[in-house]
This record gives structure tokens, sequence and C-alpha cells, in this order.
């Protein structure tokens, strides 16, 4: 049994800018930081010559084409996993709710099937790239790369986006006092909603303009890109305040360009939580739910007092630390059983 885990991710600045639309033309910038929830894909070589998935379905296939899920479905054809193969995941946190599940997913996955094959010198790299590929090239899913590169490579770090789809990945000065901080600081709210869909459909109106070079979607992705670097510098320069404020600047560019990115009920948590001295926050994910994050510098007693009113608006507090790993081969001792 070969059980991979890879992380999921939290957006710090700049997202968006990772899709090919944007990042062909002007070069794409973010911030991104790995979290200590993860999705684990196992694979065991099983008697009977067929593919057995188990993940929030179970199916059965004799052939790869007739596999329903079309992540694991592209994986398997790219690698040429022959039938006789059963592959599990499971995860700490649900899927479609915004954190990069699918990406993690996907290289965790890949990662499995590789040294299920015995391919052991596999990159972080290779790994994100060959997941991009999937995505990106052949199931042309309206994605960016962010994802799948914060799951391989973990920790906090820049990531440029380059007009020929290379990808430079920069850590950041003074990473130690930066994760501190927001660890202290950065509170993550499960609202309860899903997706019902790929994160692709959330993305595909900016996507499309953005290929329609729309003047006004990529004005906004400039602004957003402009937010992204900023953000490095705040983290950098220790101004953690002013990362605060640049994440509420994000969140009201992001309303105006995504009419799903907010909803009354997130509006009510959104002025509650400034009111209550959080500098500012986003949601992350599904149309109208999924994560909320907030930064709030305030001191332990205000942050507690903070987290249980939020948690009085039917919000559910999820407490987390970075993940400086990425993806990796766990063990049984590893595991959270």
């Amino acid at each position: 049994m070969i059980i991979s885990r890879a992380p999921f991710r939290i957006s710090l600045g700049g997202g968006g800018t990772d899709l090919p639309s944007y990042y062909e033309k002007y070069e794409g910038f973010l911030i991104s930081g790995a979290i200590d929830k993860h999705i684990y894909v196992g694979a065991n070589q099983q008697f009977y010559k067929t593919y057995s998935l188990k993940y929030s379905e179970i199916e059965t296939a004799k052939n790869n084409n007739e596999i329903k899920h079309k992540l694991i479905r592209e994986a398997v054809k790219f690698l040429d996993i022959e039938p006789g193969i059963e592959i599990t995941s499971l995860a700490d946190i649900p899927s479609k709710t915004g954190l990069g599940s699918s990406g993690a997913f996907l290289v965790a996955l890949l990662n499995t099937l590789h040294h299920y094959k015995g391919d052991t010198d596999i990159t972080k790299r290779m790994l994100a790239e060959e997941a991009c590929k999937i995505e990106l090239d052949i199931l042309k899913e309206h994605e960016g790369k962010q994802d799948k590169y914060v799951a391989a490579f973990g920790g906090i770090n820049a990531y440029r986006f380059h007009r020929n789809g290379d990808v430079s990945i920069q850590p950041l000065r003074n990473t130690d006092i930066i994760s501190l901080e927001l660890h202290k600081n950065l509170f993550l709210f499960f609202t309860g909603v899903m997706r019902t869909n790929m994160a692709s459909d959330a993305l595909k109106e900016q996507d499309v303009k953005v290929r329609q070079n729309d003047e006004d979607m990529t004005s906004k992705m400039h602004a957003i890109k402009d937010i992204g670097l900023q953000t490095k510098d705040a983290l950098e320069d220790c101004e953690f305040d002013e990362f605060g404020r640049l994440l509420n600047e994000h969140w009201e560019i992001k309303k105006q360009y995504s009419s799903k990115a907010s909803n009354s009920f997130i509006d009510r948590v959104y002025k509650s939580a400034l009111k209550q001295g959080a500098l500012g926050g986003k949601a992350i994910g599904a149309p109208g739910g999924g994560f909320l994050m907030f930064y709030h510098p305030g001191d332990v007693k205000m942050q507690w007092e903070f987290v249980a009113n939020m948690e009085k608006l039917n919000l559910i507090y999820v407490p987390f630390k970075f993940d400086e790993k990425g993806i990796t081969i766990v063990s049984k001792e590893e595991l959270k059983i």
C-alpha cells in the first residue's frame, strides 16, 4: 500500500492571475501558503484485473475509459496504469470548498501512481507540471496553476507565472516570522456551503472575458496582480497590518468582477468581522460559501471573542498551521488515525 499526502492551500494575494488566459498575455503573480489540512491518496495492487476506486463514490471499471472520475481516469491514462489496482482517497476537509482540493488530489494521486510503478525519482516540479497538463491541457478546465504547485512544494511562497508557461517559485524573506504572525492572526471559517461543480466553472467567466480582451475584467486582474506584488512587500517587510488591508482591497475588487463571490449572508458576516477588529478578509471557494478567511491582529482575548462571535453566525472555526513539506509519502504513524 502506497499513500501520498498533499496539502490544501490558502491564497494570500494575487489569486486568479495564474490562469493561462491571463499569464500568457501579461504574466501572473501571487502569494500562496500550504496549510496542514491534507488529502491522502493510496494505491494497492489487487487480485482482480479491474480499477477499484473509492473516493466520495465507489467505482469498478474494467478499462480506463470506463472510469467516471475524470482526474483519476486521465492520470491512469497518462501514466499507463494497467487494471489490477485499488485507489482510495480521504481528506481532512470536504472537497469543492475552495482550498485547492482538486489540485492537491491530483498531485497526491500522481505521486502515488509514480511510486506504484517504481518511479521514485519524480520531483515536486514534475508532479506539479504533470497535474497542470492533465487539468489545463487534456481536460481543458478553466483552472490556474496555483493549486498544483502549492500542493507539490508546500510552504509560503511567491509564484510568478511566465508567458511561456514556466513557473518561478520565490521563497519569501523572513519566512519564519511571516509564518508565525500569520498563524497567530489569520482565522479560517467554514460556511458549510460547497460547490456542486468543479472550481473551473466558478472561474469560467473570468477566463472567458480575459481571453476576449474585456477591458474591465483585464484591468481588475491587473489590480489583483499589483495587490499580490504589494502583499509580497508587506509580508517581507513584516508590515502585517498592511497585509490585512490588502486582503480587504482584494476582496472589494473580487466582488466587482465576480457576481457570485458574495451574497447577503457573507456581506453580513464580513461587516461584522470588520466591526470586531479584523482588518480584511475574503471568501475562498464556493460561490456564496466555501471558507471565509480574516486577518485579525488583536490580543488573544479579543481574538477568541471574535471567533466566538463568528461561530454564533453559524460558521465553523477551522484552526490551522502552515505545511512546510508539500507532497510526501506518509507512513502509518503520520496518518491521522
